[in-house]
């Protein structure tokens, strides 16, 4: 009966004695949080001001603004060089020129068409003074005229196969020269699809560039305006 008297007695001073070992181990337990995540209060401190937003609006639209200047200018250009009718027909006349040019080379009376004449009038040539040539023994002589009557059938052969490149060739470029008009007009039909392409990369450019600006704009308002 003592003993359980005794128990009794006993009970609020441990149950004051627990409630604060739990209190302590609460107040170790936040401490240890707050400790290991810094960041949090270092995020709040570190948060960007509007002041500071501003800024970097500000600066990112003052870079972009050369690279914008710099694209209007070549854009003025290429789009003045693109509709330019003047340069047009010199590039036309520069090809009509060229074609000419490749025509006469390879036409049946032009310097290709010469070439494998030349060839073979040489081999021809080499074959009948080594057979009245006594500076070599009958079985030397015999090996290089047999050597060049060879080089002889396949020289003709190439000379063949060169004769209908050329002819080939030829044909194309007299298609190509009696089609200058048409071609002329694809060539402008070039130019101003340049012009349409640089017309929508400086649509491109400019349209980031207001983006940007128009986050500038919204910087300078106050908070809570």
């Amino acid at each position: 009966m003592r003993k359980s008297l005794l128990s009794q007695a006993m009970r609020p001073h441990a149950r004051s004695t627990m409630a604060a070992l739990v209190a302590a181990m609460l107040a170790l337990s936040a401490g240890a949080v707050r400790a290991e995540d810094p960041g949090a209060a270092a995020g709040h401190r570190n948060a960007a001001s509007p002041v500071d937003e501003f800024s970097q609006q500000l600066e990112a639209f003052q870079k972009s603004v050369p690279d914008l200047t710099k694209s209007i200018q070549e854009s003025t250009g290429a789009i003045d060089s693109s509709t330019d009718v003047e340069k047009a027909r010199s590039e036309i006349d520069e090809l009509r020129a060229t074609v000419s040019a490749l025509l006469g080379a390879v036409s049946d009376n032009g310097p290709v068409s010469q070439l494998g004449a030349k060839a073979l009038d040489h081999i021809r040539a080499k074959l009948k003074a080594l057979s009245q040539d006594n500076r070599f023994k009958p079985e030397e002589r015999q090996f290089l005229i047999s050597q060049w009557r060879k080089l002889e059938v396949e020289t003709e052969s190439a000379t063949k196969e060169l004769d209908d490149a050329r002819a080939q060739f030829a044909g194309l470029l007299q298609t190509l020269q009696d089609n200058e008009d048409f071609i002329g007009e694809l060539i402008e039909i070039r130019q101003a699809q340049k012009a349409l392409e640089v017309i929508h990369n400086l649509t491109h450019q400019i349209r980031e560039s207001s983006a940007q600006l128009n986050r500038l704009i919204g910087g300078i308002k106050a908070p809570g305006a």
